[in-house]
């Protein structure tokens, strides 16, 4: 199936070698067709064809065992509330999203701006994003397959750069998905404003001037930033927690040391060559299943592999491609202006 979707670059697998292959191989076979899985989706020419789109439908209703049908589904927003959408079980990521667009009012053209994710709410009051919805998944189908982590679908906005903001403020809908979407943030303490900060923040939401309140809003630490939930590194000792913030040009971190002790460090995307996300299984039956995600990162003239352990660590390898793509995208367009 992989070698008619995806063409010759997919390696035959004779006969005689599954025969031969011991629990190792399998094992790195699993890994190599893993990586292959994951690079194929970071092309949009694949991504966006009939045929793997078709491929991919029918395989998470196979494996999931539902079938076209109608359905419902909420799409929530950062305040709590809700958006009920009637749907086909076997619609797309893509095809939600322009619907529920359409049924707030967002331009088309500003679509592109915003996404789908799985997100969890927490009893002890914390938010987790924990994945982006990739275009061509199918969100009821997933829901469905992550009943046990209580996750909801949500739009939120998907651009790292907050001075992109700028580009959405023509249209109310924006305005106000932006609005909510940073009331939210400064309420789960991932936006970290001073006390004088945070008084005219207050004094703004009492007015509703929300195109003021995002202005100041913009001039905060960790704004435009995504969150994860702590996680374990590896740096600068193995087994530290951190508290990882991905943004602006950095992935910053506050790590707990051995000594107890905290340490703030910033990995800067520039000095980043390559990074890969593996799935390690669970150690024993019954526990979460880990990811790892580790990056090539140059420290004092020299390379090193950074390794975090964190179940979004497809979310980090996300926003490590958005980052990239969007000072891609500058470079062209100051390059063009010059």
């Amino acid at each position: 199936q992989l070698r008619r979707l995806f063409g010759s670059t997919v390696p035959p697998f004779p006969p005689k070698f599954y025969l031969a292959m011991t629990k190792a191989m399998a094992e790195e076979r699993r890994a190599q067709l893993e990586q292959y899985l994951q690079n194929v989706t970071l092309d949009s020419n694949i991504t966006n064809s009939d045929v793997f789109i078709s491929f991919f439908r029918k395989l998470q209703q196979d494996t999931f065992q539902i079938e076209t049908r109608r359905a419902s589904l909420d799409i929530h927003l950062a305040d709590g509330s809700s958006i009920r959408l009637d749907i086909q079980t076997s619609d797309t990521a893509e095809r939600i999203l322009e619907v529920t667009s359409y049924k707030m009012g967002l331009s088309r053209e500003l679509i592109g701006y915003f996404s789908l994710f799985f997100i969890q709410d927490h009893s002890d009051g914390a938010l987790s994003v924990v994945k982006k919805v990739a275009e061509f998944e199918l969100p009821y189908v997933s829901l469905q397959s992550m009943k046990e982590l209580h996750c909801k679908l949500g739009i939120r906005k998907w651009y790292m750069d907050p001075s992109l903001d700028t580009l959405l403020m023509g249209c109310r809908a924006s305005i106000n998905l932006l609005y909510l979407q940073a009331i939210q943030e400064i309420e789960k303490n991932w936006v970290k404003p001073t006390k004088e900060e945070m008084q005219e923040l207050e004094f703004l939401r009492k007015t509703e001037n929300q195109v003021k309140f995002l202005e100041l809003v913009q001039e905060m630490q960790f704004y435009g930033y995504i969150r994860l939930d702590p996680c374990i590194c590896d740096y600068p000792e193995v087994g530290c927690s951190a508290d990882v913030y991905v943004g602006s040009n950095e992935i910053n971190c506050y790590i707990k040391l051995p000594t107890n002790q905290t340490k703030e460090v910033s990995f800067k995307i520039n000095r980043l060559r390559c990074w890969q996300v593996t799935f390690l299984g669970a150690e024993k039956e019954g526990e979460e299943e880990t990811l790892e995600l580790r990056f090539e990162y140059r420290d004092s003239d020299k390379w090193q592999w950074i390794v975090f352990y964190t179940k979004q660590a497809f979310l980090l390898s996300s926003c490590l491609k958005k980052i990239i793509s969007e000072q891609m995208m500058k470079a062209r367009k100051e390059g063009q202006e010059m």
